[in-house]
């Protein structure tokens, strides 16, 4: 069985007596089981020490750093690197979200060398991927995500890509009005794996998580994680409210 997780990233937003309530309340509610095997939380890095240990106390709690540089250290004014992010009692790492590939510029190759570091310091990239609203109409979906996949991730090693989180963001359907139904999503999770074990082979892609990354709700995250292959959700604005956040991993 592959681990059903839920992730939210919280962007930037939150000062720090916010962002400890917000945490203290993700606590409180998880002290009854819920039903992802994993919830993970990405504050802004200036809050990762301090959630970092707050997770700790909570099993099934995890930290993820919403980015990190692809070099260990230097003079990289404002980044953060994978090994600061470890040292800071982090596991996870979100590597190419749609907002940084957009906003910052980041390729498929830069992205190649930040999966890269972030392995060599044993956190777990949560690799994202996913098509604009031009490649949607234009029905090149399948052929644009896979060539993300190929670009930053087929020089790993299998042992290495066993290790990884994908999370698919139709970004079409995020923020645009537009909505990507549930068979939508379940077509492109399959997608995704069948292109992964193009190269691994299909028990390798098999053991990979595939998260849903659009716009996931308590009204709508049932029905979506029904599909075969979607593993889970990385969450957006849904994760800034504690209620609702685990709603949505109870939804698994």
């Amino acid at each position: 069985m592959r681990d059903q997780i839920v992730a939210g990233n919280w962007k930037m937003n939150k000062d720090l007596n916010q962002a400890t309530a917000l945490v203290e309340e993700i606590q409180s509610l998880m002290m009854n089981p819920v039903e992802a095997d994993k919830v993970i939380v990405a504050p802004p890095y200036t809050y990762l020490a301090q959630t970092a240990a707050k997770a700790a106390e909570v099993p099934g709690l995890f930290v993820a750093g919403q980015n990190c540089h692809q070099e260990m250290s230097g003079a990289y004014t404002g980044e953060i690197s994978a090994t600061i992010l470890k040292s800071l009692g982090v596991d996870y790492v979100i590597l190419g979200h749609s907002e940084r590939r957009e906003y910052f510029g980041e390729s498929n190759q830069l992205l190649a060398l930040k999966v890269k570091a972030a392995l060599g310091q044993d956190l777990i990239p949560i690799f994202c991927c996913g098509e604009p609203l031009s490649i949607r109409e234009a029905g090149e979906q399948q052929k644009y995500v896979n060539q993300q996949l190929t670009e930053s991730l087929f020089q790993l090693e299998a042992d290495d890509l066993r290790r990884l989180v994908i999370a698919y963001e139709p970004i079409w359907a995020i923020g645009t009005g537009r909505t990507a139904s549930a068979e939508q999503a379940q077509q492109m999770h399959a997608s995704i794996r069948k292109h992964l074990a193009s190269k691994y082979g299909a028990e390798v892609a098999n053991h990979l998580p595939i998260l849903y990354g659009g716009s996931c709700k308590p009204s709508n995250a049932k029905e979506i994680f029904a599909g075969e292959d979607v593993d889970g959700g990385l969450i957006g604005g849904a994760s800034l409210n504690a209620n609702d956040f685990i709603a949505i991993a109870n939804s698994l």
